[in-house]
């Protein structure tokens, strides 16, 4: 046994309803999207979600390395711009969204320099101590306390991220 494991926060069904929620939200509101996966985070997510959306999408990838918690991540972006994403409806998808200080750079850098016709945010879950993130976001839960969470995507010490489940970390 891990000694990283703690509680179960979302398990595998959980999961699977808040993705489907997530995706009815989607299939409401586009047609057509260039949905861009924050890696590697958001790869599990974005896999899951993408087989839901009965809408056409293009799909891209974009990195911003952090450490988990991090709220002044200054690290380089990357994102190569494998499709044209002016004028398109884009939908930045991750896992979830934390502190929010990566995100909300990932969000600056895009409208900045690439002129989406709009900009939205899909993830799982939110968390209560996020910084404000100015464009719309899809998310399924909104967790009750900023606590350390792993799996499904979220790593710890570079592990975890395959996890089914969401859990506390335990330190």
């Amino acid at each position: 046994m891990n000694h990283h494991i703690g509680e179960v926060i979302l398990d595998e069904e959980s999961i699977a309803v808040g993705v489907s929620r997530v995706a009815e939200q989607l299939n409401n509101d586009y047609t057509d999207a260039v949905v861009i996966t924050v890696v590697p985070g958001g790869i599990l997510y974005t896999a899951d979600l993408t087989r839901k959306l009965k809408f056409d999408v293009s799909m891209d990838y974009i990195s911003c390395p952090h450490t988990p918690g991090e709220r002044n991540n200054n690290s380089t972006i990357v994102y190569h711009q494998n499709i044209e994403i002016e004028n398109r409806h884009v939908i930045l998808i991750d896992d979830a969204i934390e502190s929010g200080g990566t995100m909300k750079r990932l969000i600056k850098y895009i409208l900045d320099n690439f002129n989406p016709a709009s900009l939205s945010v899909a993830v799982l879950f939110v968390k209560p101590g996020r910084v404000n993130i100015p464009v719309k976001q899809y998310f399924a839960y909104e967790m009750e306390s900023d606590d350390l969470l792993i799996g499904y995507g979220m790593p710890w010490d570079n592990k975890y991220r395959n996890r089914p489940n969401i859990t506390k970390l335990m330190k």
